[in-house]
């Protein structure tokens, strides 16, 4: 009998393991294949595992393919990003046992004809369906309540094409939900009848309606006597909603941050009835006044977030130091009186605690300091005075358990706090950025193998950082070092860091090569920025395994030579930036092969050489600065530059025109081809460019009429096409120009996603304190985001300097130069309409008539420069309201009569502003004004005058002739007053004269033989 049953046993072992030789069915492996056919063939690269050429392979091994441990049959399908068509239903009826189909963010809008949901009724098991980030329409919203099994149904942001508005019978046919207990509608459009319909869910659990506008009766909501949480997060909610929440009395978790709710705070109304409240988040509204007492009713409280609002008051008289089963507290962002720390000490499951923001009372440090608690998250960023961070200093000393320790902008002084990592060994991420911290950095006696994170950015930490850097932190996965004092070479420990994904030692003193340990054992990094040091010889070592890098800073040293050919292997590169380098040789023809480029910056070396065509076959080239070399040639035509958004090749020796350069660039935001020697005229195609917002053409040998086609560049901001030989009269049209501050910037998320990536591997308390609650304060705002704008920099004439813009004062700025040209005519009165414009500077041309009275609407206007024109007429007295005019010229034309009185800007121009006008009269001037003054005749001439880099041949004859007769009466004066000169002098005349006269004479004897002959 025993062997029987044994027997039996073995029998089964041997049918199951047989049966799992293939893994799963032939006929569910059969329907996974046609589903991957059914693809666009462009998203066939995301199965690449679903093989058919093995039969061997097991389908249960695919990526996005779950099995049944047991029965090996499919039970769960992700299929999201993927579909990108219309799907066929019927592909799915295979899969039986199904209980999970994810297609969501596919943007889906139907079924194939006759293929549709209704198709599916054979999927009797299952539970769970995300349809987020599609387009369905109403009928397929009706066509669920077939799924009888149905526990979990995501339909957010499905981009519906109105409001739903179907009648609540309509609804009746959802009925059949009875197991119904997670429903997500978040990000789309329903009317009051989809709210009333919520209430036949009585199984319903969870419900997500974020980022909707919610104004249907609330009251539905609480005949759901099983709902336990509810997420309300960026929807629109009217403000009695807090007074009738209270009818849903069994939740558990609350969620309304960022519902646009704001004034007193109406909690006792209706959320102070939620007794059984665990969770409650009222963050990013805007909230004011005390917190009410009866918040201390919530026992059950574990998260509580009332982050970006504007509570005051004091913490210590809130009902918060009796939250006894509190362990989120975020207080961020709020005007509380100086929080007394020890508030919270008797809070035994306090874990984590966010303050930013809020300033820390100066507490007297001989009271007790022996919280009852063990921190596992603690920020406070921004919330220390000086004397405040003696008393977090003290706190921190009795905490053991940190994971993760935030303490940005906070005052902080004195030495590294090498007794953090001491005390603290399974700490993860710990962010000291901009603080005071002084001296050398000591290290923690043993390893701290859990820290992935460590910020010490913007201190004064001196000296060469420890050479056992890389033994102590083994996991770390991002460093920044960046602005402290550090000097040395880079420990070759740094090779032990394999999972270094983010490195940044910018601004210190490091000085010595780019070690190859570094470049062989960060395998992982992806980002790496040495910016501005002293880091000398080639950019990167021969033997390099940089595989992932792909933001590569290296500016701002001293690197020479060429640049090696070794970069190339790097296919992952995004960024480069070796600019302010001493590079040489001719520019690489092989980073035309780097299809993954989008940004290049090496100005500032002396690269030679025409620029390679190869550089247009990066397709996705955004940023191109090649300015500051001596590069040389045309500028090659690269219409497939779709995405380029900044060019930069000023300051080089280009030539020829600019033909076809940048034609169909309809993305390009700046070009800047200023000091260099083009040639011909500005090319019809510019008025194509819709996005340009800067073109810089100064100072080359461009010729002819300023194109009307400029005027069809609505954004332009800045316009420079000083020093060249542009002729005729200003366009009229020039007005066009909106010259609003431009703020585009285009974020590349690859930070926020790196922070976002280690903070989910944090496993410390509820998920919902990583996910819902922390992580916007986890990475900060103000750390290191990449913009497409981050290398972005110009040159511009203003205030009689010439200075650099970047970053937001670039955006902010707007101004036309069309100085030292040949231009003539009057200004266009339209200019006057550019009320946005900070500089103007029409100088150095030959243009006449009167300064135009609307100038006096150029109200934003901070340099005027009408000087060394042919202006006649008055100067406008309107002028004068002219509030933000730091600088006015309009020195050397015709004007006359008085000068505008002098009163607030106009008060502090002195005579070099209105000098060379001989019949304008007063203050500052010293010619006083009579009662009449005659009208001028007197000509000006503007050609001659150096700051355009011309020359006065008038003036040029005149001093060439006086110079000649100072030199001839200096030579006078020596002879008569030096006898032995004289005679020296006159020897030497002597000996000229006859060596003359011979040479003369026996040239004309041979000549004269010659002709004999």
């Amino acid at each position: 009998m025993e062997f029987g049953i044994f027997g039996w046993w073995l029998m089964l072992a041997t049918l199951f393991q047989l049966s799992s030789i293939h893994g799963c069915l032939r006929e569910e492996r059969e329907a996974l294949l046609r589903l991957k056919a059914s693809l666009n063939s462009s998203y066939e690269s995301f199965l690449t595992s679903w093989d058919s050429s093995h039969e061997e392979r097991n389908c249960c091994d695919w990526e996005r393919v779950v099995c049944d441990s047991t029965t090996r049959r499919v039970i769960k399908l992700d299929l999201k990003y993927i579909y990108r068509t219309y799907p066929n239903a019927s592909l799915f009826i295979p899969f039986q046992e199904l209980k999970y189909l994810d297609l969501s963010w596919n943007y889906i809008s139907g079924w194939v004809p006759n293929e549709g949901s209704e198709r599916l009724s054979g999927l009797s098991k299952i539970e769970v369906l995300d349809f987020s980030g599609n387009n369905f329409n109403e009928s397929f919203l009706l066509s669920l309540g077939q799924f009888l099994s149905l526990k979990e149904l995501y339909l957010g942001s499905n981009f519906f094409d109105r409001p739903i508005n179907i009648p609540i019978s309509g609804f009746e046919r959802l009925s059949g939900l009875k197991k119904l207990e997670v429903l997500d509608f978040s990000g789309n459009n329903f009317n009051e009848s989809f709210l009333s319909s919520l209430g036949q869910f009585l199984s319903l659990k969870k419900l997500y309606l974020k980022d909707i506008q919610l104004d249907g009766p609330i009251s539905e909501l609480g005949r759901l006597k099983n709902l336990r949480e509810l997420y309300l997060d960026g929807s629109y909610i009217d403000k009695s909603f807090l007074s009738k929440v209270g009818v849903m009395t069994s939740l558990n978790v609350l969620t309304i941050s960022n519902c646009g709710l704001n004034g007193s705070f109406p909690i006792a109304q209706g959320l102070c009835e939620l007794m059984n409240l665990r969770e409650l988040d009222l963050s990013y509204n805007d909230f004011e006044g005390i917190l009410p007492s009866c918040l201390a009713n919530m026992t059950q409280l574990r998260i509580f977030d009332i982050s970006a609002n504007r509570f005051n008051g004091s913490i210590d008289l809130s009902p918060l130091p009796s939250l006894k089963s509190l362990e989120f507290l975020d207080l961020s962002s709020n005007y509380f009186n100086p929080i007394t720390f020890s508030s919270f000490f008797n809070l035994s499951k306090l874990e984590v605690i966010f303050s930013d923001g809020n300033k820390l009372a100066d507490e007297t440090l001989s009271q007790r300091w022996d919280p009852g608690f063990q921190l596992k998250a603690f920020s406070c960023s921004s919330c220390f005075s000086t004397k405040s961070s003696r008393i977090i200093t003290r706190f921190l000393h009795n905490q053991f358990d940190l994971q993760l320790l935030l303490l940005p902008h906070s005052n902080l002084t004195g030495k590294f706090p090498t007794w953090l990592l001491e005390n603290n060994t399974k700490l993860e991420v710990l962010s000291l950025r901009n603080n005071s911290f002084t001296g050398t950095l000591q290290l923690p006696s043993h390893h701290i193998p859990n820290l992935s994170l460590l910020d010490i950015s913007f201190n004064h930490i001196q000296d060469p950082i420890p050479t056992n850097f890389g033994l102590i932190f083994p996991n770390l996965e991002v460093l920044n070092i960046y602005k402290n004092h550090f000097e040395g070479v880079i420990p070759p420990s740094y090779g032990n860091l394999a999972s270094l994904t983010y490195l940044d030692m910018s601004s210190n003193n490091f000085s010595g090569t780019i070690p190859e340990n570094l470049t062989m054992g960060c395998s992982s990094l992806q980002y790496l920025k040495l910016s501005k040091n002293h880091l000398s010889g080639q950019l990167i070592p021969t033997n390099s395994n940089l595989t992932a890098i792909q933001y590569l800073y290296l500016d701002n040293n001293h690197f020479s030579g060429e640049i090696p050919h070794s970069i190339s292997n790097l296919t992952d590169l995004h960024t480069i930036d070796f600019s302010n380098n001493n590079l040489s040789g001719m520019l690489p023809r092989w980073l035309g092969s780097m299809p993954s480029l989008t940004k290049i910056a090496l100005s500032k070396n002396q690269l030679e050489g025409p620029i390679p065509v190869e550089l247009c076959n990066l397709k996705y080239l955004s940023f191109l600065d090649l300015s500051h070399n001596n590069l040389s040639g045309s500028i090659p035509s690269c219409s497939n530059w779709s995405d380029i958004i900044h060019v930069h090749l000023n300051k080089n020796r280009l030539t020829d025109p600019i033909t076809s350069g940048f034609k169909g660039c309809s993305s390009l935001v700046t070009l800047n081809l200023r000091d260099n020697y083009l040639t011909g005229n500005i090319p019809d195609w510019i008025g194509n460019l819709s996005s340009l917002s800067i073109l810089l053409l100064k100072a080359n040998y461009l010729h002819g009429k300023i194109s009307l086609q400029l005027c069809l560049l609505e954004k332009l901001s800045l316009l420079d096409v000083s020093h060249n030989s542009f002729s005729g009269q200003i366009p009229h049209c020039l007005s066009n120009f909106t010259l609003e501050p431009t703020y585009e910037k285009s974020f590349v998320s690859f930070f926020v996603r790196l922070y976002s990536e280690i903070y989910d591997r944090l496993s410390f308390l509820h998920s919902a304190m990583i996910m819902g609650k922390g992580r916007s304060r986890l990475y900060y705002e103000d750390l290191l985001f990449f913009e497409v704008d981050a290398l972005q920099e110009v040159e511009f004439s203003t205030k009689n300097n010439t200075l650099s813009y970047k970053g937001d004062i670039l955006n902010m700025m707007s101004g036309i130069d069309l100085s030292c040209n040949k231009l003539e005519g009057e200004i266009p009165i339209e200019l006057g309409d550019l009320s946005n414009i900070h500089v103007l500077n029409l100088s150095f041309n030959n243009l006449t008539g009167s300064i135009p009275t609307e100038f006096s609407k150029l109200k934003q206007i901070e340099s005027l420069d009408l000087s060394h024109n042919n202006l006649d007429g008055i100067i406008p007295p309107q002028l004068v309201e002219l509030n933000s005019l730091a600088i006015f010229k309009v020195a050397h034309n015709n004007l006359r009569g008085t000068i505008p009185e002098r009163k607030a800007q106009f008060g502090t121009f002195d005579e070099s502003s209105y000098e060379g006008n001989p019949l304008l009269c007063g203050p500052p001037l010293l010619k006083a004004c009579t009662k009449t003054e005659p009208s001028s005749t007197i000509p000006t001439d503007n050609e001659g005058d150096e700051a355009c880099g011309f020359i006065d041949l008038e003036v040029f004859y005149i001093s060439f002739v006086v110079s000649y007769v100072i030199m001839l009466l200096a030579i006078v004066a020596i002879l008569y007053i030096n006898l032995h000169w004289r005679r020296a002098w006159f020897n030497f005349v002597e000996v000229c004269i006859s060596t003359w006269y011979y040479f003369i004479v026996t040239s004309t004897c041979k000549l004269s033989r010659f002709r004999i002959v």
